[in-house]
């Protein structure tokens, strides 16, 4: 069997941080040279066991904390480590260690990374057939830890996966006039991207496998305590690929106008009120 990527012990889920170090550096030189913004796609990222695992404990799973259907994020919900089966949430845990971050760090440049312990939008992913996450940049800033939104690391748990199944995880250029790499969500394929407000990446292509199945991923966002008064925070922002029946989100679209033109202590009375109806 091929050595894995990050070398997390199956039954104890540990790694040296001089190992995790290591298998950093051996992946920065690529990583760190892809443009418009830094991003991978990394094969046989963890012991295969450990991912043997986590989904024969997704057989059953909780009532969904969050779920999506609307024009640009369709059929998609997820669903918080805490309320997951123990090795799986073991894992979560895990992946927001001191070695993890060692890897982290040398993989991308980045220092100072700092996972969330509270996996605000992270844990378990799953899109149901039909099911898509247009071409967008994520929110950048974590107002309840007041950090700046880093790097994505996603791994996906999807054995056989073929690309003509749909979900295949995209990264666009800023203008939106190529597509610079599309990576189909095969079993233990990580992904990984450093985030900004130009990062522009999703699935959008609709979930189509033959036998129904949905498509299942492992998501980790991880921040730096860079953020400061002279920044400005947005919520995720989606941006229509020409020529494709891609909306543009004008919820967002709409709270960004009301927030550049409001005073502040009116702007928070007035998103509040448009939060509650919907809006």
């Amino acid at each position: 069997m091929p050595t894995p990527v990050l070398a997390l012990d199956p039954d104890t889920l540990l790694v040296s941080s001089r190992a995790a170090r290591a298998a950093g550096k051996t992946l920065a030189g690529d990583y760190q040279s892809k443009t418009p913004f830094h991003y991978g796609g990394y094969d046989g990222f963890l012991d295969p066991a450990i991912l043997e695992r986590v989904i024969a404990e997704l057989d059953e799973l909780p009532e969904a904390e969050t779920s999506f259907d609307r024009p640009q994020e369709k059929l998609k919900t997820s669903y918080v480590p805490e309320r997951l089966p123990d090795y799986t949430r073991r894992l979560f845990y895990a992946l927001n260690s001191r070695p993890v971050l060692g890897f982290l760090e040398e993989l991308t440049g980045i220092k100072g990374l700092i996972p969330d312990p509270y996996f605000a939008g992270g844990g378990i992913h799953v899109v149901a057939n039909g099911g898509h996450l247009d071409i967008h940049a994520d929110f950048n800033h974590h107002a309840g830890l007041n950090l700046e939104r880093r790097v994505n690391l996603l791994i996906y748990l999807n054995k056989g996966w073929k690309a003509d199944y749909g979900g295949s995880f995209e990264v666009w250029n800023d203008d939106m006039t190529e597509r610079m790499a599309s990576f189909v969500p095969e079993f233990n394929r990580m992904c990984i991207f450093s985030t900004s407000s130009t990062s522009w990446h999703g699935n959008p292509e609709p979930v189509n496998h033959p036998d129904g199945q949905p498509r299942r991923s492992i998501a980790l966002y991880y921040y730096t305590a860079t953020w400061d008064s002279t920044r400005k925070s947005h919520d995720t922002l989606f941006k229509p690929r020409p020529g494709t029946a891609d909306q543009p989100d004008r919820v967002v679209a709409r709270r960004a106008l009301l927030q550049e033109i409001l005073p502040p202590f009116i702007h928070r009375r007035v998103a509040w009120r448009l939060q509650k109806l919907g809006f």
